[in-house]
């Protein structure tokens, strides 16, 4: 099997890693920790792996530490194969000009490009992901599609293109790395480092990001998880009660009296809550106005949005969205 990652002229492999602020560490981590491990397995390198950042000072993660080393755009040598990791407020990071022409040079060049969390967000910004598919961390999915509602958004745990290879981000990205060794070096490395890990099992890029709805809530009522999952997928057109209840075949009364039983409210009551659970999300995650927040949770107009979030926040909108740049 072909390689995905490209190899210096001593054969060696570089993973070089594109560091924006509030950056995840984990994702990170995970990523480089099975290359040490299999260079420590084999007995030799096969692995390097070094740190950018836009100018080479250190760069705070999102959990205020900061890693050394680094080295800035402006090196003259270029990544073969560098993968841009960010997580909380992408939106923010991702209009860096000098970024942008940095990661376009890159792929004039042939190098391999990927992502970790949410680092497509930049990759995008520079134009880079037009007909691919791609994965992200959930939680950034929504945020994503309001801006780039073409582009194909899979919920794997990662996705590898030709020439570009995306993560969910988190521990994901051991997964991504441990697939890319095992296509190098063989599944009995990849097995080998797994057992360094403590880790029992080897999660496919099929594998899903989110803990299935019936182990996450603890309800194992068909019916009623598939009104759940006809719900989430339906917050900027919210369905009737009525019309969930017929989908899957159920009587209104009953499916109240699920709900009930399950979460101790009534089916309009919870259907609001996700909706303005997103809501939330985006005030905090985008730079989408309220209006257009309101509209793509549901609602019909912003001041019936701002009413309703506040009911149930006990905080207006336009504060939750000040807390945002604090």
């Amino acid at each position: 099997m072909a390689s995905t990652l490209k190899a210096d002229a001593d054969g060696v492999i570089t993973l070089s890693f594109l560091l924006l602020p509030e950056y995840a560490m984990i994702s990170l981590l995970s990523a480089i920790e099975p290359l040490r491990i299999a260079n420590r397995l084999a007995g030799k390198e096969l692995y390097r792996w070094q740190c950018f950042s836009k100018d080479g000072l250190p760069v705070v993660a999102s959990n205020l530490m900061m890693l050394q080393n680094h080295l800035s755009i402006d090196e003259p040598t270029l990544p073969k194969n560098l993968i841009v990791n960010a997580s909380f407020h992408p939106e923010k990071y991702c209009d860096d000009q000098a970024i942008i022409k940095w990661l376009r040079k890159l792929q004039r060049n042939d190098c391999i490009i990927g992502a970790l969390d949410s680092g497509c967000f930049m990759l995008a910004k520079a134009g880079l992901l037009a007909h691919k598919c791609i994965t992200m961390h959930w939680e950034a999915i929504p945020i994503f599609k309001e801006q780039y509602q073409r582009q194909k958004i899979s919920t794997q745990l990662f996705v590898i293109d030709k020439h570009l290879m995306t993560c969910a981000g988190g521990t994901a990205a051991s997964d991504m790395v441990l697939y890319l060794i095992g296509q190098d070096h063989g599944q009995a490395l990849v097995l080998n480092i797994c057992d360094q890990f403590i880790k029992k099992n080897i999660r496919q890029h099929s594998d899903h990001q989110q803990i299935d709805l019936a182990k996450s809530l603890n309800i194992h009522h068909p019916r009623l998880l598939n009104v759940l999952r006809l719900m989430a997928i339906n917050i900027s057109n919210p369905m009737t009660i009525e019309q969930l209840a017929n989908c899957v075949h159920i009587s209104l009364r009953q499916l109240e009296r699920l709900f009930k039983q399950h979460f101790k409210c009534t089916a309009k009551q919870y259907y609001l809550q996700l909706r303005l659970e997103r809501a939330q999300q985006l005030l905090n995650e985008s730079d989408l106005n309220i209006y257009d927040i309101a509209l793509i949770t549901g609602f019909s107009s912003s001041s019936h949005f701002c009413r309703s979030y506040r009911q149930h926040f006990a905080i207006t909108a336009s504060q939750q969205r000040a807390l945002k740049s604090n």
